[in-house]
């Protein structure tokens, strides 16, 4: 399905933070369409302020979608390189260093190159810099992302013919990084997906949210968002993209194939060993609700799994 892009608007259109985080007065700001503001920058490269209000365009806030308090979204966090309670990345990513930041690009690829990030984001036209996405995090969070499309991207760096797969290898580095000396998982940690899906219009890398520069807890100073998949699939601090002919060995997967599958789509008819998904809670809420196919995105990129059992192929 083609996604048009959001028009830019003025600045003087733009919708201040504090309207922005009042879920009805900003529905009524804006007839009650499911519509979201991104503004400010994402990084050292200036980002236009844009209105997102694309018809079809997936689960855009509704009423039913009111947005994560942004202290909650930055101080409640799966990020075990900092450590395994919710709120050690907050607390042990403080220092954590983002700039200079290099970015590898190799294998099945026409320009295998060190960019840099800056240099990497300015060369993305400025229609695709800005996206948001309702996502899952492993306990549901509703995030306004910001961030580049990660087609874009792919495009820049023009991989071959020959490849199939994009693999995300994040930040080794254990004197930053203190949950690295610890044995939890099989570091670094590596996340992937197949090319169309890494193709898709609703998949970005992610500068920031609420329109403010992505924090270091939540994966600055790259990250990749996939909404209609769980949290896990979002690797943060991204140094390495690496396009390939075969399916990536993917960290969780690698570490528990029975419970973590490679495409990792929401899927309420698949329980994960040790609890049912067919629910979900919103960090804040009491009550759970059902959980949507794909995460409320199946409209978009149900297509992508045509004839797949995504039962076995979790």
């Amino acid at each position: 399905m083609r996604l048009r892009r959001p028009p830019e608007i003025r600045d003087s259109e733009a919708t201040d933070e504090r309207l922005y985080l009042n879920r009805r007065a900003f529905m009524a700001a804006f007839g009650g369409v499911g519509a979201a503001l991104i503004a400010g920058n994402a990084g050292p490269f200036s980002m236009p302020r844009l209105l997102d209000a694309r018809p079809g365009a997936g689960r855009w806030f509704s009423d039913d979608d009111k947005p994560t308090p942004y202290e909650d979204i930055t101080h409640y966090n799966n990020y075990y390189e900092f450590g395994t309670d919710k709120s050690d990345p907050a607390e042990q990513a403080k220092a954590f260093r983002t700039r200079p930041w290099k970015v590898e690009v190799a294998g099945e690829v026409k320009r295998p190159a060190q960019w840099d990030l800056d240099d990497l984001l300015k060369s993305v036209p400025v229609e695709d810099r800005v996206y948001r996405h309702r996502c899952v995090e492993a306990w549901s969070m509703v995030i306004p992302w910001q961030g580049v499309s990660l087609a874009a991207i792919i495009r820049k760096l023009e991989p071959t013919s020959m490849a199939k797969f994009v693999e995300f290898t994040t930040m080794n580095d254990p004197e930053q990084m203190p949950g690295l000396r610890r044995p939890i998982l099989p570091w670094p940690y590596v996340e992937g997906l197949r090319l169309d899906e890494a193709l898709h219009p609703l998949a970005l890398l992610a500068t920031g949210i609420y329109g403010k520069p992505l924090l270091n807890q939540n994966g600055a100073p790259l990250r990749l968002v996939v909404p209609w998949k769980y949290g896990f699939k979002g690797g943060k601090a991204i140094v390495k993209i690496r396009f390939s002919q075969t399916i990536p060995v993917t960290t969780w997967n690698l570490a528990a194939p029975n419970e973590y599958g490679f495409y990792a789509n929401v899927n309420p008819d698949v329980d994960h060993p040790r609890w049912s998904q067919a629910r979900e809670r919103r960090l804040g809420e009491l009550f759970k609700r059902k959980t949507l196919p794909f995460n409320g995105y199946a409209d978009q990129v149900a297509s992508l799994y045509s004839g797949m059992d995504l039962k076995a192929n979790f």
